[in-house]
């Protein structure tokens, strides 16, 4: 295992507050979504900071290394670039699954747009620690991996959370990014005990660790990222800088962005729960080798629960055998709600055109019925075609959306679900697009 560098206290960097972060004191490196950051035109505010000698690490959101499907190579050729982009030290991602389906199960692919729970398992694990290997043979850096935070549990799980990274680690050799904030979730939500994670994890093997704020509502914990870090996720970092002393520990904001004095103040409560001195480390064997060969049985098995879960969580389909229903269907809410949030933010021209009233109820119909497959931006395509497939009646239900509007979806759906730029004749334009409609028409869309 290679050592991490010394990174010290963080915040994770945004478009919205990048010149706050810039101006605050005592910044020693930050965290970027590498998904939002392109090699060639790198943000100059990033820029800015790295010829401070303020460092920059890349955290993936999509590859995916808890599937059953190996790795994408584009996906990793694209996180290795921005890693060398900004010069990093690391690179970290999840240990999660965002996609299901495909070609290992023969049904259709299926995106989930948000972070799933690997079961526990020991195909998960045969399946992750493969997948790592090809992570870390691609990129040219160290990777650290990151637990999430979960609604629901898997049935018949083989190991505690601890127990899992545990043997990730010995088998792979791999760096751990811990989210104190997500073991809080996990224990509000799955009865998970912190102290008993913290105890079975190999802490020598943590390159940084998370901390950010979240709410709860009906017993459920959400993991927003939105709000202050609460006392409770401060008390499990406490915990864990009494166990070793993290080389970096960064503070996650991804909206509802407060005054920088009040981000200030939260990194000086972080720095203040640093401060005390870590026990003796306890030692843990890092294996060198290999992991474990012939996982081809272990990823159909895979592919085939997850996706089964993804299924009922995005397409409707029955819960599988043995999970909390109710939780699922709290999960279900949630992927729907984050759907159209997002999608409302790559597409921002769709709320403005049908009207802020009517874009959310609209967008959640939809979604209930019509699973995301290909990523954000091509779900707002297939949603904006499925308004104007459906013959109108949505757009003019609520009054804000009238003829005109139509229109205006019409014209924005043409401009960019075409190959080529539409033509100036709005004739031309028109058949133009009936030609690609008939071309990229889904069974979905043919059977609504």
């Amino acid at each position: 295992m290679q050592r991490i560098e010394r990174l010290g206290t963080g915040i994770g960097w945004r478009p919205e507050i990048a010149e706050a972060v810039e101006a605050m004191p005592g910044i020693d490196w930050v965290e970027a979504v590498a998904e939002n950051v392109c090699p060639g035109h790198v943000p100059d505010s990033l820029l800015r900071l790295r010829e401070r000698g303020v460092t920059v690490v890349p955290h993936g959101v999509s590859l995916g290394l808890g599937g059953a499907d190996r790795p994408d190579e584009a996906r990793l050729a694209d996180l290795a670039a921005r890693a060398e982009a900004l010069g990093s030290p690391l690179v970290t991602e999840h240990i999660a699954f965002v996609r299901a389906g495909g070609a290992l199960t023969a049904s259709q692919p299926l995106e989930a747009g948000h972070l799933l729970p690997v079961p526990r398992t020991r195909d998960a694990l045969d399946v992750l620690c493969e997948n790592i290997r090809i992570a870390q043979d691609a990129l040219p850096v160290p990777l650290a991996v990151e637990n999430i935070a979960a609604l629901f549990s898997w049935p018949g799980e083989e190991m505690t959370e601890g127990q899992f990274l545990y043997e990730l680690v010995e088998r792979t050799g791999v760096h751990l990014l811990i989210d104190v904030a997500n073991l809080h979730t996990n224990h509000v939500n799955r009865g998970e005990d912190p102290a008993k994670a913290l105890g079975e994890l190999p802490v020598e093997a943590i390159a940084y660790v998370h901390v950010a704020g979240g709410f709860e509502r009906d017993g459920v914990w959400h993991d927003s990222h939105a709000h202050p870090v609460p006392r409770p996720v401060l008390d499990i970092l406490a915990d864990l800088a009494s166990r070793v002393s993290p080389p970096g520990v960064l503070l996650e904001r991804d909206e509802n962005f407060p005054a920088p004095q009040e981000l200030e103040r939260e990194l000086a409560e972080i720095r203040g729960m640093l401060t005390t001195a870590p026990a003796e480390g306890r030692t843990v064997r890092l294996l060198s080798g290999k992991a474990a060969q012939g996982t081809d049985p272990a990823r159909q098995r895979l592919a085939l629960a997850q996706a089964a879960l993804l299924s009922a969580l995005v397409a409707g389909t029955p819960a599988p055998e043995g999970f909390d229903r109710v939780r699922l269907r709290v999960q279900s809410r949630a992927l729907c709600a984050k759907r159209a949030d997002v999608v409302a933010k790559v597409a921002p021209e769709l709320p403005k055109i049908l009207g802020a009233a009517a874009y959310r109820p609209a967008f959640l119909s939809y979604a209930q019925r019509r699973p995301m497959t290909a990523g954000y931006r091509r779900d707002a395509l297939d949603f904006a075609e499925h308004l104007l497939d459906s013959g109108g009646h949505l757009l003019d239900s609520d009054g804000p959306a009238d003829t005109g509007a139509r229109r205006e979806l019409e014209l924005w759906w043409r401009e960019r679900s075409g190959p080529t730029p539409p033509a100036a004749h709005p004739g031309a334009r028109l058949a133009r697009a009936a030609r690609s409609a008939l071309h990229r028409r889904r069974p979905a869309l043919r059977s609504a």
